[in-house]
């Protein structure tokens, strides 16, 4: 009798252990800048898992993000993260001069979620109407080998621009890019971003500008996963016409550790609940369930992949 009660105690305690770490079990998300799109909607995501899934505790970190998030992931700092593609795949193979000292082998992605536009905005009384114009001004690239800086460092190398052709570099966050051009010490900002995000908003209202283009030639030099897209015309003040840029898909991603079943409630309730993720950040009106299991650069976790098999997305 003393043998089975000791063993139902066990059993109790084990079960209470059990449910104590599942009830302090934190999913912290990683995402960008808090002028950018990756911070309103990880706030969003943040809200729907505590709104979703029982007994989790989310917390949302303002970061420099896709690649300091994808290193951070692999360090076992994050549970979810927002990246771009091309960062993602860098991250993988271990690409050092994107800022990767290694292969990060632990990445795996949730979902492809939207498009990041290339959004080279300049103030007019620089003169800037095409990236040719770039040259001598003083342009900002984003935070040091983040995303946004990544990606221009593609662009600019395919329209055959070096850092060196610049007049200045500066490397700062979006909304200090923004500060700086309303006080006509920055010509032009290069914010790799969804549509209406609030920085270029906020230039856009303070200061008359001009929208860049960047052609379908030099998208194609920089190959996949760039694509051809274009800015429709109003998406900023004083933007009258559409504009033809570049666009690179963004991924939520996580670690090849993740819970299973955690990686499905998570995948479950952002999909379940996408107008609250519009509703926060108008790019999340791009995120398509279809779309989701495709073009990652990294395995999916398995997770994910359980929920779009019960949904029946293709694979």
């Amino acid at each position: 009798m003393v043998r089975i009660r000791t063993a139902a105690l066990a059993a109790v305690l084990a079960l209470s252990a059990l449910a104590s770490a599942r009830a302090s079990e934190i999913i912290n998300v990683l995402t960008g800048g808090t002028s950018g799109v990756y911070y309103p909607l990880g706030v969003a995501l943040a809200k729907i898992y505590a709104d979703k899934i029982p007994d989790v505790r989310p917390s949302v970190q303002a970061t420099k993000a896709s690649v300091e998030n994808l290193n951070l992931i692999q360090q076992g700092k994050g549970e979810v993260a927002f990246t771009l593609a091309d960062s993602l795949a860098q991250a993988w193979a271990g690409n050092e001069e994107a800022g990767f000292k290694t292969k990060l082998g632990k990445l795996r992605a949730i979902a492809g979620i939207y498009p990041n536009y290339i959004q080279i905005v300049a103030s007019k009384e620089s003169g800037i109407k095409t990236l040719a114009d770039l040259k001598g001004k003083r342009l900002s690239v984003g935070a040091p080998k983040s995303g946004t800086e990544l990606n221009a460092r593609a662009i600019l190398k395919a329209a055959g621009i070096k850092y060196e052709d610049l007049g200045k570099v500066e490397y700062l966050p979006f909304a200090e890019s923004v500060e700086l051009m309303k006080n006509r010490q920055l010509d032009a900002t290069l914010q790799s971003a969804g549509l209406g995000v609030a920085s270029i908003k906020d230039l856009a209202t303070s200061v008359p500008i001009t929208v860049v283009e960047v052609p379908a030639a030099v998208i194609a030099k920089v190959g996949v996963p760039y694509q051809a897209v274009t800015i429709p015309a109003g998406t900023y003040s004083g933007q009258d016409t559409p504009i033809s840029t570049a666009a690179v898909q963004n991924f939520l991603v996580t670690r090849a550790d993740a819970n299973d079943d955690l990686v499905y409630e998570m995948t479950k309730a952002m999909f379940e609940n996408l107008p609250e993720m519009a509703a926060a950040q108008a790019a999340a009106r791009s995120i398509k369930l279809e779309d989701a299991a495709k073009g990652s650069p990294v395995p999916l976790h398995p997770g994910a992949v359980r929920y779009y098999k019960e949904r029946g997305v293709g694979l």
